[in-house]
This record gives structure tokens, sequence and C-alpha cells, in this order.
């Protein structure tokens, strides 16, 4: 295992692009070891209200910070944008954030990758595209001219003349048993959506040795009933169960299928509401108990500068003593 790491999440759902940069900036000042910044096309829910271009953000997230590390969690390199273009802008990220650049890369979500009219295939097609993609960039980000004709893409005589000296590791995000033995193969390390131990425990048994990422879902405010009215409107999306998130293809979808999810269950569901310092202790505990090394937390709702300040004095201290 690698050694325990926390982080941060920029929830591109819910900020514009400046506050994010301004929230990575803080994250670095507090003390968090790395920044993840989701890629989406589209929020869940309108309410969210925000999607920014996720390399933008990072190329200004790369220049402003010096010394944390930057992650984007998770980029799907498959329908939306060709991988020789994701190859482009990963070069260039890690150039500009001289070595601190980690990329995150999963299967995506129908609600992102259906914008260009391609179709949305079943989980297994998108487990070969996704393979393949990660092949293509790999080849690209050595500064080598590539060609490249396979199943799903072609690539003619390309050469990235801006390219990094150091490798970029490619994180594979999975969540069941199968995804994570392809990214026990293809990538150098696990990302993972919330602490599930079967997957970190699917991984390592395929082979997977690189670092293992989860993210957790908090709501710090001064009361827990603040947080949990909160979470019901911003975070609705987090209740809804299955595959659902990865085949609803709009944020109305997302919104009918949320009138289904009550206050009750964010109440009684793993998004931490509790504003006592040792529930957030505890959450980030039983991660790495699962076996996850790169712990990141996403403050959901726009009261970022409070959660940063309540984990600078209350948290971090804690988790760091431990």
């Amino acid at each position: 295992m690698s050694d325990r790491q926390l982080g941060f999440t920029l929830s591109s759902e819910e900020h514009p692009p400046a506050d994010l940069v301004d929230n990575a900036i803080r994250a670095e000042a507090v003390g968090f070891d790395f920044v993840s910044v989701s890629d989406h096309f589209h929020p869940w829910v309108s309410a969210q209200g925000h999607s920014p271009f996720v390399w933008s953000v990072l190329a200004a997230i790369a220049r402003e910070t010096d010394e944390i590390g930057i992650g984007v969690g998770v980029t799907c390199p498959t329908i939306r944008i060709h991988p020789v273009n994701v190859a482009h802008a990963v070069a260039t990220t890690q150039v500009l954030a001289d070595g601190r650049f980690t990329f995150g890369v999963g299967t995506g979500e129908n609600l992102n990758e259906h914008v260009t009219g391609a179709r949305w295939p079943e989980h297994d097609v998108r487990l070969e595209m996704l393979e393949e993609s990660i092949d293509v960039i790999r080849a690209l980000l050595t500064g080598e001219e590539v060609s490249h004709h396979g199943d799903h893409y072609t690539v003619e005589n390309a050469t990235l003349f801006t390219a990094p000296e150091e490798p970029v590791p490619t994180v594979v995000s999975a969540f069941g048993p199968k995804a994570a033995r392809m990214a026990a193969e293809y990538g150098d390390g696990l990302w993972c959506s919330g602490p599930v131990a079967e997957v970190v425990d699917a991984y390592e048994e395929a082979g997977g040795d690189g670092p293992t990422y989860t993210q957790l879902h908090v709501c710090y405010e001064e009361t827990e009933d603040e947080a949990i009215d909160r979470v019901h409107e911003r975070w609705p999306n987090g209740a809804l169960p299955g595959e659902l998130a990865q085949e609803l293809p709009s944020p109305a979808h997302f919104e009918q299928a949320a009138t289904m999810v009550e206050r009750e269950d964010v109440a009684e569901g793993s998004t931490v509401t509790d504003p006592d310092p040792q529930a957030h202790v505890e959450a980030f505990e039983q991660a790495f108990d699962a076996g996850y090394d790169h712990v990141y937390v996403h403050q959901i709702g726009p009261r970022q500068d409070l959660a940063l300040e309540f984990y600078e004095e209350e948290v971090l201290p804690e988790l760091r003593q431990r």
C-alpha cells in the first residue's frame, strides 16, 4: 500500500471555474495532499448549477498551486472526446503541473457522453473502448509518432511535441470486480467512489499494486439538520440506486428520479452530515481500513470555506496524529 494521502474534491458540478481554482489554492494552504477535479459536461441536477471544461480548470490550478497533487477524477476518454485530444490535454496539464498530475479514467456516464450524438454502448463495449484508449494515450505521451488502427479508434501520424518528461499515472475507475480486474491489468492504480472493500480485494487479487483512491461525501454545516437539507437539495443523485447514474441521459431525468429520494434517505445514507469532527475522522479511518490509501472528501454545497476551515482546525490534525 502507498503512503496514506488526504485529498479534497473540487466538484465541478457545483462551482464556477474561478471558485474551483480558489478552492484548490485554499486546500493546499490547509494541508491537503491532493485535489481531485470531476469531469462532467452536465451537472446531475440543475440545482448544482455548473459544469466548466475541466482541462481549462486543471491548467489554472497547475499554475496557481505549488506542491499539492492534482488529479482528474475521472475522465471518460472514449466517446465525447477522442483519445488523441485527451492525450494532448493530459500532456499539457502534466507539463504545467511539473509532474504533479494524476490521470483518472473510467467508462463514463450517458449523461455526459451522448452529447455528440454517438451511441451509448453497453458496459463490456465501454470497457473495450477504455482499454484501447489507454493504449493510444500512453503511446502518444511518449512523444513518439503514433499510428494506430484498432477496433474503435484510428490515429494517423500523430506526435505530441509538448510531451511530459515524467510518466503520467493512469488510475482506472471501478465499481465492481470486473472493472477492478481491468484496472489491475491496464492501470497504475484504482479509483472508486465510496470505500467498497470488495473492489480493492478484486483489484489486489488480480495483481494490482498501485495507489487506491476513494471519495467520501460529506456536508459540514452548523447543524446536522441543515446539512441533511443541503444534501437533499444539491446532491439527491447520491441516493439513487444501481446503474441509474450511468444510464440516465440528462439532468431532467436525474431530477425526475430524485423525486423518489426522501430527506430520510439522506439522513440514513452514507453521506457524513454530523458536524462532530470525530464523525469525519472515522469516515476516513473506515476508508483506510477498507484498503484505500488515497482518500478525498467532497463537501456538498456552496460552503467550501466553512468546510476547509473545519478540516484545517478539527479534522486534519487528528488524522495526521493517527
